[in-house]
């Protein structure tokens, strides 16, 4: 993926800020179990997995074997590898993997940072078994007022403009082949109050937040600041689209 540069510094800062609690994401949990059966047995793709937290949870919710597929050394060294868990250098264009591994692939958060999305898409085809889904979970045009940090930080909203878009995406994906199947937008719960969540914040770890001018971010933060204030107990619930392909 290209766009990003970690050290590792900037790593532990974005599995400190950015990776959600497991316990908070029951909704994605429940729709990935609807869309596709996975267990022991079976093989989970996660492409551009950070620091693998949702590697980490594929094989604790499901018992899959994950292979998690990181370009950035200094991610890739923070995910927790162990027998069910794989960490491999690599990138969404040039899978590391085998023909016909996999009986699903995930993409968090990584589709605005693939370089040729064409690409991608016959990689993935490539790699899957035969009628595999691929689950894009990520923000997308016209569709993210739910995100915390468009609700506290609107200027982000225009990053996310340039994001692709969901009409993109599929027509990108169905050069290799790829269906929509679905579309819906899920909650996650990035901290038990909205003070947690201005307290955990690390601008330096979030594409969105380093994209504003000081003055922006101050204006966010003061934002977020007021509403916690306001709302003491509210939880810091986000929304982000889960995008099934296959």
């Amino acid at each position: 993926m290209a766009g990003a540069v970690y050290d590792r510094q900037a790593a532990e800062d974005y599995r400190a800020s950015r990776e959600i609690p497991r316990d908070a994401l029951d909704a994605w949990r429940d729709a990935i179990a609807e869309t596709v059966r996975l267990g022991s047995g079976t093989t989970v793709l996660d492409v551009g997995a950070g620091t693998g937290g949702f590697a980490g949870a594929f094989h604790a919710w499901f018992g899959a074997t994950v292979l998690a597929v990181e370009p950035a050394q200094a991610m890739r060294e923070l995910i927790p590898v162990s027998e069910g868990i794989r960490a491999l250098d690599g990138r969404a264009e040039a899978l590391p993997v085998p023909d016909g591994c996999a009986d699903a692939a995930w993409l968090g958060s990584v589709i605005h940072y693939l370089s040729d999305l064409e690409t991608a898409a016959r990689e993935l085809r490539r790699a899957l078994k035969l009628g595999a889904p691929v689950l894009i979970r990520n923000a997308f045009p016209g569709r993210c007022g739910r995100d915390l940090r468009v609700r506290f930080f609107p200027e982000t909203e225009r990053l996310v403009d340039g994001y692709p878009s969901v009409e993109r995406v599929c027509a990108a994906f169905a050069t290799a082949g790829f269906a929509r199947v679905s579309l819906r937008s899920l909650p996650q719960q990035s901290a038990p109050t909205l003070t947690a969540f201005a307290d955990g914040l690390r601008r330096e770890a979030d594409s969105k937040l380093r994209a504003l001018t000081d003055e922006a971010y101050e204006r966010g933060l003061a934002r977020l600041r007021a509403a916690a204030t306001a709302a003491p107990d509210e939880p810091a619930v986000s929304w982000m689209d889960l995008l099934v392909l296959s």
